[in-house]
């Protein structure tokens, strides 16, 4: 509609056409008002019943809830409608009928359980309040994008579907690719690795990854959104400074940009990190983890953090922190280790104080010891030929690390389930919508 004005942009005194959907419907017997919402927000369009055309009337005021409409007429100045202003119409155009009988109530009035807005999205995020999360995942993306060119990052797009999977294991997808049997990508980690060995040196990604997990909990999906960085000639610790500007850059975009969603979502004192997150090793992690005591069971060299574990040290820690120094035998085959302690890996994971949000670490490089990897943990180097071949070429020494757009938003945003923080989630009990 080229003459269309949204209602946050008419003003007083001016004939203007807007268009959206029938937020509400108040009759009050002589006069009555329609109130139109658009994604700017909403105008209030009044009917003096006996003052106008009836069949204008009738059009206007016999549309259901959700129906879509456009409306021209003269804009004044009401101080008692919602915004401040009011449209008297010229004309009604119900461009697309609604249903009167809706699935759930876009106005907020009636609560819904989340399958019902999941089954029905579409409605779901003519909420403001959940369109506010959306536009907040959105500048996350613009922030964290931006702060990556700010470091000289390039920005890359690696295969969804693949010959082999990235960590071996049974949690992939499987699918028919021309007769052949091929996977799902369950991280794009290796198409990475090797753009650091060529010309861009550089790199980052978003973009979904599948995996074939078989959670059914309130932080886990099987189709995911990453945020991948991965540079050349860094260690652990320069890739962990890039890992820990990025997300507070995500936090500065949605503080500076997002002032009117925060207020919808209820967040009046929206905290920006500020000081630099503190670097545990994982000794000290399971040290500090057993001193509070929040487990039945202390915790020993080479054990995994059980979600209990993380919720404990991040309530002890107060803030994002890393987990540095982790032991080899828990991270995948591509990580360094230390070459003076073997049973030491240059791996590290940054954590909110509710859970995990970042998986990285200083890879390996060096062709042999690579190789030798794959073989301590149960996989084949040749079906991986086409990457482990490119470091017989002069691979740099490279680091970086990979996290979810999801749980960051979750997390930053304190939702309740992951699900929110997607528009049409991948579990095991949801394929559609």
């Amino acid at each position: 509609m080229q003459d269309r004005t949204y209602t946050a942009d008419v003003a007083a005194g001016e004939t203007a056409t807007v268009a959206g959907w029938v937020h509400e419907i108040r009759d009050l017997g002589g006069i009555a008002f329609l109130i139109l919402r658009d994604k700017s927000g909403k105008l209030q369009v009044k009917f003096e019943k006996d003052e106008m055309d009836e069949d204008l009337v009738e059009t206007g005021l016999g549309a259901h809830r959700e129906s879509v409409v456009a409306v021209t007429g003269a804009v004044e100045e009401e101080p008692r409608a919602p915004t401040g202003l009011e449209m008297v119409p010229d004309s009604v155009d119900v461009l697309a009928e609604a249903d009167p009988e809706l699935p759930l109530d876009p106005s907020g009035k009636v609560d819904a359980e989340l399958p019902t807005r999941l089954d029905n999205r579409t409605l779901d995020l003519r909420k403001p309040e959940v369109k506010a999360i959306f536009e907040i995942r959105s500048e996350i993306l613009r922030s964290v994008r931006e702060y990556f060119r700010s470091v000289g990052s390039t920005e890359i797009n690696t295969p969804k579907i693949v010959a082999t999977g990235t960590e071996g294991g049974t949690e992939l997808f499987p699918i028919t690719y021309f007769g052949k049997e091929a996977f799902m990508n369950q991280s794009p980690q290796l198409f990475k690795q090797l753009m650091v060995g060529s010309g861009l040196e550089r790199v980052f990604e978003i973009g979904p990854i599948f995996r074939a997990e078989e959670h059914n909990t309130p932080r886990h999906l099987n189709e995911a959104t990453m945020i991948d960085f991965e540079s050349a000639f860094v260690d652990h610790h320069e890739a962990m400074d890039v890992c820990e500007g990025t997300l507070k850059a995500a936090y500065e975009g949605v503080a500076e940009n997002c002032a009117e969603e925060l207020e919808l979502l209820g967040y009046d004192d929206f905290a920006v990190p500020d000081a630099d997150f503190p670097r545990l090793t994982y000794e000290e992690a399971i040290e500090r983890i057993n001193a509070t005591g929040a487990l039945d069971e202390q915790l020993v060299w080479g054990d995994d953090l059980p979600t209990e574990a993380e919720k404990a040290l991040g309530s002890d820690v107060g803030g994002h922190y890393f987990i540095t120094d982790w032991p080899s035998e828990i991270k995948p085959f591509y990580i360094q280790d230390y070459d003076d302690d073997p049973q030491l890996s240059k791996g590290f994971d940054l954590m909110h104080p509710r859970m995990e949000l970042v998986s990285g670490g200083q890879r390996e490089h060096r062709y042999d010891e690579l190789v030798a990897g794959f073989e301590q943990q149960g996989l084949d180097p040749e079906q991986f030929d086409y990457y482990t071949k490119m470091f017989k070429y002069g691979m740099p020494p490279h680091a970086g690390w990979a996290y979810g757009v999801e749980r960051l938003v979750m997390t930053m945003l304190d939702l309740g389930n992951i699900r929110e923080a997607v528009l049409f989630p991948r579990d095991r009990q949801r394929l559609s919508p």
